[in-house]
């Protein structure tokens, strides 16, 4: 087994929060009706892989314009899982689970949030993509 620190992106707090959205949002799609298979169910498991794939893949790449790019799709997935849970709320598919489900969401994203805000902290006065065609 790999060192803390030694993992890459599943070191990554925001990486592990979204895994724990991703884990609940299949926890959830499992007791759906069957009727929502190929709608709410197909949609939540897609959104919550998103998540947690982009920041994965952000993490990966080279450029820190292309991490941000990439850890902003994480963002509007998770927001996007967080709509199934409400929908699945609203239309009776779970009851009473809808604030600890808010509640993993939003640590999620205040989590990627600070690593995003991180990332291009880090890149403060670098030079951006197209600089050298101006000189």
């Amino acid at each position: 087994m790999a060192e803390r620190g030694q993992r890459g992106f599943e070191d990554l707090e925001c990486y592990q929060l979204a895994s724990q959205v991703l884990r609940e949002a299949y926890r959830i799609v499992k007791r759906l009706p069957s009727e929502e298979r190929y709608n709410l169910a197909d949609q939540m498991r897609r959104a919550a892989v998103s998540a947690v794939l982009n920041i994965a893949e952000g993490y990966g790449r080279y450029h820190y314009l292309d991490s941000l790019r990439f850890y902003y799709i994480a963002r509007g997935s998770l927001d996007e899982t967080l709509s199934g849970f409400v929908i699945c709320d609203e239309v009776g598919y779970t009851s009473g689970e809808l604030p600890r489900q808010r509640e993993l969401c939003h640590s999620a994203l205040r989590s990627l949030n600070g690593y995003i805000r991180y990332v291009r902290k880090q890149q403060r006065g670098r030079k951006e993509y197209g600089d050298h065609l101006e000189e």
